[in-house]
């Protein structure tokens, strides 16, 4: 019971109360932190809308509103419920270049050539059996009002379900792109960022392996990102950060599943020895981080244990993409 409480208040030290805040839009902190944004609370107002209204409002994806407040209905949830909205973060330790996509966490990080900025989006990526892949590529076609060509694969998945696609979907307001995407470099180029026609879905896994965006972020991603920008994509359930403080974060979210059968609270996490060296510091307060690992709660937890300015003797961790991904079950929607 103790560990528990003492977690709950570490969580807790990282809410804000600040009145709500609409922009993805972050300063980029030193090269030697991590840490940006501000959890804040919110309530649920009595207006029978869904979960994904609340998310959309503060630029969360409904996967990352359901991590940082479980058991809530996400059809209906309870009006006066006050519920987190987790706009606290840890930037992935990647170079702070170009785009950046998490698929464990569902966000994209853009960072502007020159600008002291990190602007992050809530994505919707493949969903299972149409996985997105981990990657570095560039973007090689910025692509106004693009058309559908279906894939052999996505017809078949379509097909399962008696829908049968024409052989290309036109521009406009029934494409399931939506009025935008940027064309990725790998391979053939079959896999987009692109936007989307549907009010659903982001901050899940939907899509036939692209990366999906509301409407009015991907047009604000379009309009700045240009051609030839620098993509990673990574997989990384778990962030670790020593700040320049001294103080030790971990963000842990919901593995990505391989099977429908996964469970994305129990299903075990793989630990890179830069984690593993991490948790066994004495600046780490190893219980705490247990806890986090169980909880996944989808936001930075305080797990210092006393580490003073200057006393430690580790850098920042170098997890990259060596902690694998391993579950995460949602509900599968065939679209790009």
């Amino acid at each position: 019971m103790k560990s528990a409480l003492r977690f709950a208040g570490a969580l807790l030290l990282s809410v804000g109360l600040a009145a709500p805040a609409f922009s993805t839009e972050y300063p980029l902190p030193p090269a030697d932190s991590r840490l940006i944004g501000e959890n804040q609370l919110t309530t649920v107002p009595d207006d029978k809308r869904p979960l994904e209204a609340i998310a959309a409002k503060y630029q969360i994806g409904l996967l990352s509103m359901l991590e940082a407040n479980p058991g809530t209905d996400p059809w209906l949830p309870k009006p006066g419920t006050q519920l987190v909205v987790p706009q606290q973060m840890l930037l992935p330790d990647t170079p702070r270049e170009g785009i950046v996509v998490n698929l464990a966490e569902l966000r994209l990080y853009y960072y502007p050539k020159g600008e002291d900025k990190v602007i992050v989006y809530p994505i919707g990526i493949g969903q299972l059996g149409a996985a997105t892949p981990v990657m570095v590529t560039s973007v090689s076609q910025k692509i106004p009002n693009p058309t559908w060509t279906p894939t052999v694969n996505i017809r078949k998945r379509y097909a399962k379900d008696g829908i049968t696609l024409p052989a290309v979907v036109p521009a406009g307001p029934e494409n399931p792109m939506g009025l935008f995407a940027l064309r990725l470099a790998r391979g053939s180029g079959n896999y987009l960022i692109h936007g989307t026609n549907a009010d659903f879905g982001i901050g899940m896994r939907v899509s036939s392996g692209c990366i999906r965006l509301r409407p009015q972020d991907i047009e604000a991603l379009f309009n700045s990102v240009p051609k030839g920008t620098r993509v990673q994509v990574i997989n990384q359930p778990v962030k670790f950060a020593i700040e320049p403080d001294g103080k030790r974060y971990v963000e842990v979210h919901q593995p990505l599943s391989h099977s429908d059968k996964d469970d994305p609270q129990t299903m075990p996490i793989a630990l890179s020895p830069a984690l593993k060296k991490f948790i066994k510091s004495p600046h780490s307060d190893s219980e705490l981080i247990k806890a986090a690992l169980e909880r996944r709660s989808g936001m930075p937890v305080l797990v210092s244990n006393g580490e003073a300015v200057g006393e430690g003797t580790e850098t920042a961790p170098e997890q990259a993409q060596s902690v694998q991904t391993t579950s995460v079950s949602q509900a599968a929607v065939n679209t790009p």
